[in-house]
């Protein structure tokens, strides 16, 4: 026999949408909804209008057209006679490279300066507290401008390397030459070359990729090596010695690789007035990695800084009670668990720099910003379009970044059991 103990259900009721608890975040949020797609069509609408009166269609041809400009700085072969398209890869290409080296340079500095400003040594401590304070202080287009200015009036003019008795001399085994035009370092070149990847506007090199996949792969099989020995020593209680296996992964396959492509370095000479071969790095480019590497740097060397002062002093204090030493206390213990404070920072300020790369145009860096932001739109008259385009790329830029990060960072975040 089936009793029926709970009370009647409530019909449903139109007012129920605005003052049932159940049903009103629903209403709200379509609500909102609604009224941002209104918003939005109305916004497209007014555009188009607008757009009409002054004779204008709203196209992406444009980037089909002659550039009719040129590039100083070239990642991948470029000339006037080349596209707006082309020229904005180009332009990607130099913001990504840029950010790139700027990350790597702020986070080294960064790294150094926040475990050395905790120094009980006093000199070595203010000297840091002095280059945190001093470069996060100033604007980092003045530290721009000051790099290029270094870079354009400090460093020796080509001919300095010239006569008998030069005045400037090359520099790592006269391998790398620093000059008022920019600076020339030794290129990767092959022998036996596996050609190009033909793509269409771009042709990546097979030789980068085959090198790129050798590298991913070793650096895989390595992290295997690294946990099966983690469960061994789980199990065991005895961790087994893998850092000949390591170095055996990691260098060995690279190294049969370059030794197939019959790898070879060519190395930049002065030839008539300036120096040939080798890559040559803008000042304009110098000026951008120094000043946005060292300006960030002050930022993450605090953010190193406060995740190491977020570790307690008992983890200190029992690595040195175990005997370790305070060179190894903190490269294996206390920055390994600084890392879960460290990284949310850290990917903010990776954010900045590459956003800030559109500060190039202040030392004729030609960047993503210069040239589809700047040229392509002055010339086409497209501003609505290179625009919405330019965003969208570091848009999608910055959320790829931001993504990875994320990704590593829940890897090292603490779990509970």
């Amino acid at each position: 026999m089936a009793m029926d103990s709970g009370a009647p259900r409530e019909s449903f009721r139109l007012s129920m949408l605005l003052y049932d608890t159940r049903y009103r975040s629903y209403t709200i949020q379509i609500f909102a909804l609604m009224m941002l797609m209104l918003g939005a069509a109305w916004l497209i609408d007014n555009t188009v209008r607008n757009l009409a009166v002054l004779g204008k269609d709203f196209s992406f041809r444009f980037l089909w057209s002659t550039a009719g400009y040129d590039i100083s700085q070239r990642p991948i072969e470029y000339n006037s006679t080349m596209t707006h398209g082309r020229a904005a890869i180009v332009g990607l290409l130099n913001t990504l490279i840029l950010a790139i080296m700027a990350c790597v340079l702020a986070t080294v500095l960064g790294v150094i300066a926040g475990v050395l400003r905790l120094s009980s040594n006093w000199i070595v401590g203010r000297l840091m507290t002095v280059y945190v304070e001093v470069f996060r202080n100033i604007p980092t287009l003045l530290w721009i401008l000051v790099f290029g200015a270094i870079m354009t009036e400090a460093m020796p003019a080509p001919n300095a390397f010239r006569g008998d008795t030069p005045t400037a001399s090359m520099l790592v085994f006269d391998s790398i030459a620093v000059t008022n035009r920019g600076v020339y370092v030794p290129e990767p070149m092959f022998t036996r070359s596996l050609g190009n990847l033909n793509l269409g506007g771009v042709q990546p090199s097979w030789d980068a990729i085959a090198f790129i996949v050798v590298v991913v792969l070793s650096i895989w099989a390595n992290v295997r090596l690294v946990r099966h020995a983690t469960k061994v020593q789980n199990a065991t209680g005895v961790r087994p010695k893998t850092w000949w296996k390591s170095i055996l992964i990691l260098l060995a396959p690279v190294t049969l690789l370059l030794i197939a492509l019959g790898f070879h370095l060519g190395y930049p000479e002065l030839r008539g007035f300036n120096f040939q071969g080798g890559i040559h790095m803008r000042n304009s480019l110098i000026a951008m990695w120094l000043g946005l590497g060292i300006y960030t740097g002050a930022f993450i060397a605090e953010n190193v800084r406060a995740g190491i002062l977020a570790i307690s002093k008992g983890q200190t204090e029992a690595a040195f009670a175990l005997g370790m030493q305070p060179g190894k206390t903190m490269r294996l213990v206390i920055l390994p668990q600084a890392l879960r404070v460290i990284i949310p920072p850290l990917i903010s300020q990776y954010l900045n720099i590459t956003k800030n790369t559109s500060l190039g145009l202040a030392v004729g860096y030609m960047d993503l910003r210069s040239t589809l932001g700047g040229i392509t739109i002055n010339q086409t008259g497209r501003e609505l379009e290179g625009m919405m385009l330019m965003m969208l790329v570091y848009l999608a830029v910055s959320l790829s970044i931001s993504g990875v990060m994320n990704v590593y960072n829940s890897r090292i975040k603490l779990r509970e059991r």
